[in-house]
Order: structure tokens, then C-alpha cells, then sequence
């Protein structure tokens, strides 16, 4: 993945002492626990999500056939995923699905750690690797969904360590109930700074036979230039003609693809209505999807047929070329309800602070309410993250055991 340089998936278990107050989770609960686990028609973000939205009529930019020019109009649509191994490595992104009975991992980060969410993450040990069983030094993605809690967590360049902590040059978690932006100028585990999982192709969907959002797909050359829902850019071109970081492509409605198989048709007919979305610096016209036995390599080569000139791009409502400015959230208050206690007694913590989407507590982890409540068992400091669409605040109390 190319990053531009800017200070700029997995659900967190609380250990026995600490239990979460929070919100009625959404039907995530669904999911099958496991590597590639059925989420049994659930779709993650809801209908608000851009990800999730109909753009089956959706105006066609004016300069649609001069970008698609830009990429090549003959350059083939190009599965970037299937059955079994090519040179030794798995083709596609993994992903696991994991329940509140996998224990937190500590995540040590090593590139973006200003832009990554500091929460402990039930990362397995042997959670599968973009690339396994010989990842090598790509990307190195790694997809957490918890379907206890609904929080998902992806993480890049992932490299796990003997003691069950990982390093990561950075890490997104996700609320699966929300439309879970970043904030402006954020990467992810995915240069644009949007959620991997929200667009692969995945073969429970075919299972289901459709697929209700848009797919994740990436391009050669990017300018410096956004598109919502798109929050990061890492730019490797200065052509008016690249792509910004969320720019989505359309299947045409008019090209015919009844002379394809079932499953390759439950693909276009996706591309057709929600389109793809450009997610990262890659190969052009490389369509992301998760490794697994199940899929026909030779069924999806023939989605090759297809070229850029079958696709047109979807007119944005804004473009950014600089990055949007506010204020980052302010924290007014974060409290407890005794700060020194006898070992196991239980104290609430509390909290309020203004422009915030989500709050961490660490070493705990994520919260969707304003309070929790917590028993340590010896003397802890508490660090509170608010983040929001600007920016990530923080505040620490320390309960004394005694």
C-alpha cells in the first residue's frame, strides 16, 4: 500500500473485572464464529452507509470516459482473489470472526500511530494474514469481526509476536452499527482511510445470492483528492485525471451478463447497482475479494472479459483537495466514582465530552455509552479517547487499590 506520510479488522473483550454499559449491539449477532464466517445475510453499516446506497441511478460524471481513458480503456477487470495458493500464498483478504471469549492482544504500532485507534483488540494469535500462510512483506491486512460486541477491527502490516501482542504500522476499529467514518485526514488499515471489509466480495454472499453493497477495488494512480466516504489520500500522481480516494466506478447498466455463471453474476449485478470503490494504490482494476476453497478460479477468470470501458464513473457531490478543519473533541469531564478502594470493589466511571463519534478506554477498550463500570484488583490508571471527525482528545484518572 502506498501511504501518504501524515501524522496523519476484532472487538475488544473486557477482562472479568470491567463489564461495558452500552447500547442494544445491532444484528451482528448473526455472524458465524471462525475464519470466513457466514454473516448469514447481515450487512455491516446499514442502509445509511455510502457503502450500502443504490447507485444504480446515479448521474454519470461529465468527465467519465476521459478518466476511464486515464486508467485504459482495455485494462480487464481482475478478481483479486480466489481458490487455493499462487506462489505459495493465499489470494484475497482473510478475515475471522470472533466472539468475547478470545482474549485482548496488545497492538504495538510502527507507522501511523497518531492516526490509529489505541484500544486492546481480540486479535488471535493465529489470526489468518493477507497472504498466509506466506505473507511475505505485503500489505499484511488482518479483519477482526467481534459478533458479541459489533466492533470491527482491521489492522496493516501485521506481524505477530511471541508474548500474543502484535506489531501493526496501523490500526482501525470500526463501529459495525454506525456509518463509521474516520476523522479528515485519518488513514485505516486502507490508504483511503475506509473500513477493507465493508467491500469484499465474500462467498457466504453468494451463498445468500446477492451482494448489497459496494465492492472495494483499487487503481495504479491517485491525486491528492478525496471523495466521501473516503478520509485519507495517498497521492502518486499530480494528473487531473488520477483518481481521488473513493472515486466509484459503475458496471454499465447496458452491458450483458447473462452469458456469465451464477456466482460471477450475483458480482456484476453488485457492480451494477452499488458500484466499487476506490480504496488504495494498486494494481488498476483489481477487484478485492477473501481467499477460500469455495470459489472457481477458472469461473471468476472469466470476469477478466470485462474491461475499464465497461464501467463509467458516478459524479461525486464534493471533491476534496484539502483537508477538511474543525475542532477536535473536548473532553469536559471523565470521572470516577471513588478513586481509592479495597481491591474488587466496583467503581463507575464517567464521562462527557463534546464532537466526539466513539470512545476508547484503555487498557479496557471500546465504549459506545458515556459510563462503564470496572473492579480493578490493583492500583490502574485509566486513559479515555474521544475521537471525532477532527481529531482525537484525551484524559487519565487513576483509582488507587489498597
Amino acid at each position: 500500500m502506498l501511504r501518504k506520510s501524515l501524522t496523519v479488522i476484532a472487538v475488544c473483550l473486557l477482562p472479568l473485572s470491567a463489564s461495558l454499559a452500552q447500547t442494544t449491539p445491532p444484528s451482528c449477532h448473526s455472524a458465524a464464529a471462525g475464519q470466513n464466517g457466514s454473516l448469514a445475510g447481515y450487512v455491516p453499516f446499514g442502509p445509511s452507509s455510502p457503502w450500502n446506497q443504490d447507485v444504480s441511478k446515479a448521474t454519470v460524471d461529465p468527465n467519465s470516459s476521459a478518466i476511464i481513458g486515464y486508467v485504459g480503456t482495455t485494462k480487464p477487470l481482475h478478481p483479486d482473489f480466489g481458490a487455493g495458493l499462487y506462489q505459495g500464498s493465499t489470494m484475497g483478504i482473510p478475515y475471522i470472526v470472533v466472539t468475547s471469549a478470545t482474549p485482548n492482544a496488545t497492538i504495538h504500532f510502527t507507522d501511523s500511530p497518531g492516526e490509529s485507534d489505541p484500544s486492546p483488540m481480540p486479535v488471535p494469535k493465529t489470526a489468518p494474514i493477507e497472504g498466509y500462510p506466506a505473507p511475505g512483506s505485503g500489505d499484511r491486512h488482518v479483519l477482526v469481526l467481534n459478533t458479541t460486541t459489533c466492533w470491527l477491527y482491521e489492522l496493516y502490516s501485521a506481524y505477530p509476536n511471541t508474548d500474543g501482542s502484535w506489531n501493526a504500522g496501523s490500526a482501525a476499529i470500526f463501529d459495525l452499527s454506525t456509518t463509521a467514518y474516520r476523522p479528515w485526514g485519518w488513514t485505516s488499515a486502507d490508504a483511503a482511510g475506509l473500513p477493507i471489509f465493508a467491500g469484499l466480495v465474500r462467498y457466504d454472499e453468494i451463498v445468500n445470492g446477492h451482494i448489497d453493497h459496494a465492492l472495494r477495488f483499487t487503481l495504479h494512480n491517485s491525486k491528492q483528492a478525496m471523495i466521501s466516504p473516503a478520509r485519507h489520500w495517498a497521492a502518486n500522481s499530480s494528473d487531473t485525471l488520477a483518481a481521488p480516494m473513493g472515486l466509484r466506478f459503475r458496471l454499465k447498466a447496458s452491458v450483458d451478463i447473462s452469458k456469465y455463471s451464477k456466482t460471477n453474476q450475483i458480482i456484476l449485478t453488485a457492480l451494477k447497482k452499488y458500484g466499487m470503490i476506490m480504496a488504495d494504490n494498486g494494481t488498476s482494476m483489481y477487484l478485492s475479494g477473501t481467499p477460500d476453497d469455495r470459489w472457481s478460479n477458472d469461473d471468476l477468470h472469466n470476469l477478466t472479459q470485462l474491461t475499464a470501458n465497461d464501467f463509467e464513473v458516478i459524479k461525486p457531490t464534493a471533491v476534496y483537495t484539502t483537508l477538511p478543519t474543525g475542532a477536535s473533541p473536548v473532553i469536559t469531564s471523565f470521572t470516577a466514582s471513588a478513586y481509592s478502594i479495597t481491591a474488587g470493589t466496583k467503581v463507575t466511571l464517567s464521562w462527557a465530552a463534546t464532537g466526539a463519534t466513539y470512545y476508547s478506554v484503555a487498557p479496557l477498550g471500546m465504549q459506545r455509552g458515556t459510563w462503564m463500570t470496572v473492579a480493578p484488583t490493583k492500583t490502574t490508571t485509566y486513559t479515555l479517547y474521544a475521537t471525532g471527525s477532527y481529531g482525537r482528545t484525551q484524559a487519565t484518572l487513576t483509582i488507587t487499590v489498597h
